[in-house]
């Protein structure tokens, strides 16, 4: 198959042992981000199958209707990016493995790094040591702390793990449902979510962008928080309400934000409200990006791609796509 895979920066993928699975395909890597609905459609007009980093790339029903030739959408985990109703229409299956046995913990470790960075002030006083300052404040300690999590999913819990580890108390907010596990895994859920983000000093949002979940964070809450408190997310941009976190930020509650997702990525401005605020620590959206993370996420790609192409597809999430006359 003539296989394109996009947005993979650092031409990382054909360094990883799994990219052999694609051995005897046709395979064209793009490490750039395009927008542009025009060139997207240049670049995979001759395209079968389609390899995707995560939610890097919009493919809309106006892209799709350009690719005749493209019969697979291969990537792993959620899918908002994905007009899935243009692919059934269009006839293009869309492979996505939901790995519903393990967590990232690449990700659950980069919250647990934001969090010490942002409490311990690490970035700041790394910055002040090279520019000639010794020392610039004085952070916090998480021992005897409240560790809040937000949604208590597979990353909910193992960065509650985390914080039991450091002596933290840990508090859970979530759905009902959510809550019932976590309190069957030993947690101890909020009496409410007024209560959650007025008690916890580090709140971690740790749950997946829906439609039922989108701007569940609001400012109202934000305000509910310490003045001392943390706000962490490494989940998605949209859980905020919009601009909320940058007006809580200015008006004291929280105290400090750590961030790896934004509203509109990829960022580059460098005047962007959170890069130009000291009580935020922020990273460019890398909770996923380690090696180890892209061979497990990778393979799982790659074996949609070998199953498709023997006609066994996987893991599609649009199988009426299945039943309609090709």
């Amino acid at each position: 198959m003539k296989i394109s895979i996009l947005d993979d920066y650092f031409d990382t993928l054909r360094t990883l042992p799994c990219f052999r699975k694609l051995d005897g395909h046709e395979v064209e890597i793009w490490n750039d981000h395009v927008d542009d609905g025009d060139v997207l459609a240049h670049r995979l007009r001759e395209t079968e199958a389609l390899v995707l980093f995560r939610e890097r790339s919009k493919i809309s029903a106006v892209l799709l209707e350009r690719l005749p030739k493209l019969k697979l959408i291969s990537q792993r985990s959620v899918y908002p990016h994905i007009d899935i109703d243009a692919c059934t229409r269009l006839g293009i299956v869309v492979s996505s493995d939901m790995h519903s046995g393990t967590p990232s913990y690449a990700a659950a470790e980069l919250t647990w790094g934001l969090i010490l960075a942002a409490m311990r002030q690490i970035p700041q006083q790394v910055a002040a040591l090279k520019s000639g300052i010794w020392q610039t404040g004085v952070g916090r300690s998480l021992r005897g702390l409240t560790l809040g999590i937000y949604g208590y999913g597979r990353i909910g819990e193992t960065v509650a793990g985390y914080g039991r580890a450091f002596g933290m108390n840990v508090l859970v907010w979530a759905s009902e449902a959510s809550r019932g596990r976590a309190r069957a895994c030993g947690e101890t859920p909020a009496s409410s979510k007024e209560a959650f983000f007025e008690k916890c000093d580090v709140v971690s949002l740790q749950m997946r962008l829906v439609d039922a979940t989108r701007g569940i964070v609001t400012t109202a809450d934000l305000a509910r928080m310490k003045a001392t408190a943390l706000l962490v997310n490494t989940s998605r941009a949209g859980l905020i309400e919009p601009s909320a976190l940058v007006r809580a930020l200015q008006q004291g509650r929280p105290g400090m934000a750590a961030v790896d997702v934004f509203e509109q990525e990829p960022v580059y401005d460098t005047n962007h409200p959170l890069l130009t605020m000291n009580n935020v620590v922020a990273t460019p959206h890398i909770g996923y990006v380690t090696r180890e993370e892209y061979e497990i996420q990778f393979s799982d790609i790659f074996d949609q791609i070998t199953a498709f192409s023997a006609g066994t597809p996987i893991n599609v999430v649009n199988p009426a796509v299945l039943k309609a006359p090709r």
